[in-house]
């Protein structure tokens, strides 16, 4: 008995065209030159990346486009923002209306002193230092219109 080739596999005369008009198709599409696909040009790649930023080399909107460029990033005038600090104080905000309604009652500030020590486990000498807290532990507001001078 003679041994099966793969033309044996394939079945019928249909599938067998399919098989080789595949095959063609494969061969021809790596037959191509690169040259051919993609030229090449006389650009290096400098010149690609200056045209593509610029719009095309050496012209006038790309002139253009740099002037405007340089426009926008001028430094910003003192004076022209000076209008704008000066009314910061008039300004409603929510910091504002908090304070000018619910205003703080005196929470005295303690002010201790804490002499040089050794602190931790491996006994670690700590200078003295000063510190401050407030004598009650939380912040208490008044209601509006309860308490009006300041402490």
């Amino acid at each position: 008995m003679p041994m099966p080739t793969w033309i044996d596999h394939l079945g019928s005369a249909r599938s067998a065209l399919m098989y080789c008009l595949l095959t063609a198709g494969l061969l021809a599409g790596c037959s191509t030159n690169k040259e051919q696909m993609l030229p090449h040009g006389q650009n290096t790649m400098m010149d690609v990346w200056n045209q593509g930023t610029t719009g095309s080399a050496g012209s006038s909107s790309g002139r253009q486009l740099l002037d405007a460029r340089s426009e926008l990033r001028r430094p910003i005038d003192v004076r022209a923002t000076q209008p704008l600090q000066d009314s910061a104080a008039y300004t409603c905000t929510a910091q504002n209306e908090i304070y000018s309604q619910f205003k703080r009652l005196p929470n005295p500030d303690l002010v201790m002193y804490v002499f040089p020590h050794l602190a931790g486990s491996d006994p670690a000498p700590v200078p003295g230092y000063t510190t401050v807290f407030p004598l009650y532990q939380r912040v208490q507001y008044a209601m509006p219109g309860e308490r009006v001078e300041d402490y």
